[in-house]
């Protein structure tokens, strides 16, 4: 690859060649890192799925009105806008792992506040700490996990990320219909105290090494990485001259984004994330007990643990398509479900008012809350993240990452904030509305998402700039 005057990249026949794959005897050391890496993920999951089982417990015993609630639960989307906004910058300069540290940080204090308020100030205080740590760590850790692994087995690796999403969600799910909410809280910390523990013996991202002119290390990292006996040379050339390329060129801002070399990158990044917030997945993981019981369930505990209990095999079941089936079928296949569950949700509440159809309410509503789940999990949750990790250059993925992570905070507020006043206007009507935004996904996704399936990263970038996807 090479830089034109102008500061196009160029694809060199070099790129079309097979490296950067890895024996599984050698990935052990990818393996152990994108564990650690992904305590990160379970914590995210945690924070996302603690509000929805604590509503009943924290409104009670802190004399919480509705309104007061929905505040301390969409403030969390706050705090992940600052972090959002901060984590791109702060990757950059500080490195991948540092980052991840920096956000086990803000996630415990704001937890231990959680556990030790007496009154809705230090509540929602630290739900906003909570919440600029899983901003931060919603880009840094898809992101870390890209850059380390090789290409053939980069999109399963990555999709582990949303799988422990899930699996924090369905543990805070399950242990919050049994324990009260602050032992919940203080359950919130445990990952990432693991995860500050085991960021020690982990390497740094070897194209983050290379970005800030570390040389030597990055050559040591990616032999760490790939194994003892395996050949980097070619993969090593490739990051570096990719690297050397990119610094050519003139320092960029974050209005250098919608230029055209990268305008293709953020329609695809900042739609997918528009798309996935506003399809309703934050109003389901917030508020889904008290879905059920609006619904006709005499308690949403029942309705809670079946959506655990579907989240995790079919996010399973994704991580191990992602590399076979490719990201653009699994996207579509995802936000049809998702747009189905959404239906079925809205004809239960429609139905709700005849008296004939009780009983056939309360199945619609579990039929559609988890196909929604497991479609979701298949595919819509972690993919956009995925593909948001792989299709900006070195030069622009701070700022980029910064931008969809943002949006995504965003998107994510505006439904938790909103989500119980729409359904106090219409409940039939929020989750149509839901169902027509999963619909237009599959079409956005068919007309625009690329298949990033088997290039390496730098291939991937190369042609996004040049409108060879």
């Amino acid at each position: 690859m090479e830089a034109t005057e102008e500061g196009e990249m160029v694809v060199k026949p070099l790129m079309h060649r097979e490296r950067g794959s890895s024996s599984p005897s050698s990935l052990w050391m990818v393996v152990a890192s994108t564990a650690i890496a992904v305590f990160g993920s379970f914590e995210f999951g945690i924070s996302v799925g603690y509000s929805s089982p604590s509503q009943s417990g924290i409104m009670h015993d802190l004399n919480l009105s509705l309104p007061q609630y929905s505040l301390f639960g969409s403030i969390l989307t706050i705090g992940a806008m600052v972090g959002a906004i901060l984590s791109g910058r702060i990757a950059d300069l500080i490195g991948r792992r540092c980052a991840m540290a920096v956000s086990d940080f803000l996630c415990i204090i704001g937890w231990i506040s959680i556990f030790l308020t007496k009154d809705i100030m230090w509540l929602d205080l630290g739900r906003l700490s909570v919440g600029c740590g899983i901003g931060l760590l919603s880009y840094v850790v898809p992101v870390y996990i890209a850059e380390i692994t090789p290409k053939n087995l980069r999109g399963g690796f990555a999709a582990v990320n949303q799988l422990m999403i899930c699996c924090g969600g369905s543990l805070a799910y399950l242990l919050g219909t049994f324990l009260t909410w602050r032992t919940l809280a203080i359950i919130g910390t445990f990952p990432c105290f693991l995860q500050l523990l085991s960021l020690f013996f982990i390497p740094e991202s070897p194209r983050w090494l290379a970005m800030v002119g570390k040389d030597n290390e990055f050559e040591v990292v990616l032999k760490r990485l790939r194994g003892e006996h395996s050949d980097v040379s070619q993969e090593a050339e490739e990051i570096l001259e990719f690297t050397v390329n990119l610094q050519k060129l003139p320092q960029s801002g974050m209005l250098d984004l919608f230029q055209k070399k990268y305008l293709h990158a953020v329609i695809v990044g900042v739609g997918l994330m528009v798309l996935q917030q506003f399809g309703g997945v934050n109003a389901i993981c917030f508020y889904a007990s008290e879905i059920f019981v609006s619904a006709g369930f005499s308690s949403g505990d029942t309705g809670m643990i079946a959506m655990a209990a579907v989240q995790i095999p079919m996010t399973t079941l994704g991580v191990l398509l992602m590399d076979r089936s490719g990201r653009r079928p699994l996207l579509m296949v995802s936000a049809a479900g998702t747009c189905i569950g959404c239906f079925l949700v809205g004809m239960s509440f429609m139905l709700k008012g005849h008296e004939f159809s009780k009983e056939l309410n309360t199945v619609l509503a579990l039929a559609g809350i988890l196909t929604y789940t497991g479609s979701f999990s298949l595919g819509m949750g972690g993919i956009p993240w995925v593909i948001m990790s792989e299709i900006f250059p070195l030069n622009m993925k701070g700022r980029a990452g910064s931008l969809v992570t943002l949006v995504s905070w965003v998107g994510s507020w505006i439904i938790s904030y909103t989500f119980n006043f729409l359904m106090m206007w219409s409940s039939a009507g929020t989750f149509f509305i839901f169902a027509s935004i999963c619909g237009v996904t599959v079409l956005f996704v068919e007309r625009l998402v690329p298949e990033t399936k088997g290039r390496t990263l730098e291939e991937i970038q190369a042609s996004m700039s040049l409108g060879l996807w």
